[in-house]
């Protein structure tokens, strides 16, 4: 294990039992309510119940999880960080994770040093969720309005240390990761969903009966289920290397965004981007720098499109995106569609690429990329007529020395008038 990443699981791991030891040392939750124990084992017990009755999905999404696996455990644990002492928090929750350890993340082959350093870093959330009710006062009415302020609060904090704790030791071991991408790719909106939920069953279940707990189960494992069945669809329709549309979920966008094109009487563009000499960068420097500069291209593609244009890759270093133009006129298309492609053109010649080496960093530079277009409906109206015309394009810009944009807005069928390609 890298340093770095040994270093800051050793710092979270060792603030976590100086916090619990200050706990015990100077006996700073109370414990000796019966009551309170009660709710801490109706809260494993419910988290227990929840998990056997999604092992199997539960197991299946920590397989396929693309950065960080989140699961709905936070329910519980930050409900456990509501309503009971730091002391009795800490207990459920160690209790919680060794379960999940020994019947899901074990079995999916997960090392027992990240289910350690994954507790830890709930049990400093716990203590911070602490702070914050001791500022806004331990006994905080949640259905008023500073109790809502202090459950707000708690979430916040109890989100963004454990978050950032988490995302810093993947980023650390995954030199080149990026934050958002792994905050993205951890299923955030499940996580936030699951949090609220947590504050719902200390703000309101938990002062009621903990044995309420059970109508939770259902509606979690009926979420998790709706979550995988999400994933998978995902990425059975995602090109692996890049995170784009493949190939036959990108011919089913753009159909739909060509006809929302036609019912507007707007014209649009169908673009096939392909980088040059790129065997070159493979043969040079390696696949992994290959598949750097293709994640790159794939950020700087999605960068350049507005909201409602579909983008994918075709395979190889070859990219496609299908775009609305927003003009009701040829010309005014062509000009858009040309604009566009010369952009990304000119950003792919700027473009460096670093890639990470366990020697020094290696830059790859010197890229450039050909652009074929085809803009509807001069050059077609469907998907397969403005493919091939764009294609025909690609091969006019490669002919005139790649690096180069062109436009066609005639049917491959017909015989292209003189500067049909621009």
């Amino acid at each position: 294990m890298p340093g770095r990443v040994l270093a800051l699981l050793i710092v979270v791991e060792v603030s976590a039992l100086l916090l619990l030891a200050a706990d015990l040392f100077w006996g700073i939750s109370p414990t000796g309510d019966r009551a309170l124990w009660g709710t801490a084992a109706g809260i494993a017990a419910a988290a227990a119940a929840h998990t056997e009755l999604s092992l199997r999905v539960e197991r299946l999404r920590r397989r396929i999880a693309e950065t960080r696996h989140v699961d709905t455990s936070s329910v519980w644990t930050f409900a456990a960080a509501l309503a009971l002492p730091p002391l009795l928090a800490v207990a459920t929750v160690v209790a919680i994770y060794g379960h999940l350890f020994l019947r899901v993340f074990r079995p999916a082959g997960t090392p027992l040093y990240r289910q350690v350093y994954s507790t830890s870093t709930v049990v400093v959330a716990v203590y911070a969720v602490a702070a914050v009710r001791a500022l806004f006062g331990s006994g905080t009415d949640y259905g008023s309005v500073p109790g809502v302020v202090a459950l707000a609060c708690s979430l916040t904090v109890y989100t963004v240390l454990n978050i950032l704790l988490v995302v810093a030791a993947i980023r650390l071991s995954r030199p080149g990761s990026r934050f958002w991408a792994i905050v993205a790719g951890g299923e955030s909106a499940l996580e936030l969903a699951t949090l609220c939920l947590g504050g719902l069953v200390a703000a309101v279940i938990l002062p009621l009966s903990w044995l309420l707990l059970i109508l939770l189960l259902p509606l979690l494992v009926l979420l998790e289920q709706t979550t995988l069945i999400r994933v998978l669809e995902k990425q059975a329709s995602t090109d692996t290397k890049t995170g784009l549309l493949n190939a036959a979920a990108w011919r089913e966008r753009a159909r739909e965004l060509l006809e929302t094109c036609l019912g507007r009487r707007t014209t649009a563009g169908v673009l096939i981007l392909d980088l040059d000499h790129f065997k070159e960068v493979n043969d040079q420097h390696g696949h992994l720098a290959g598949d750097a500069v293709l994640e790159e291209m794939a950020g700087l593609l999605t960068a350049e499109m507005r909201d409602g244009d579909v983008v994918g890759r075709f395979g190889g270093e070859e990219f496609v995106a299908a775009v609305s133009t927003m003009k009701t006129d040829q010309g005014g298309g062509v000009a858009a569609v040309h604009e566009l492609g010369e952009r990304i053109r000119q950003r792919v010649e700027a473009m460096s690429v670093e890639v990470a080496s366990p020697r020094e960093p290696t830059v790859i530079t010197e890229l450039s990329v050909s652009v074929g277009a085809a803009v509807s409906p001069g050059a077609g109206m469907g998907v397969d007529a403005l493919l091939a015309a764009a294609d025909e394009a690609l091969y006019a810009a490669k002919r005139a020395g790649r690096n180069r944009v062109r436009v066609r807005t005639t049917p491959v069928s017909s015989t292209p008038p003189p500067g049909a390609d621009q």
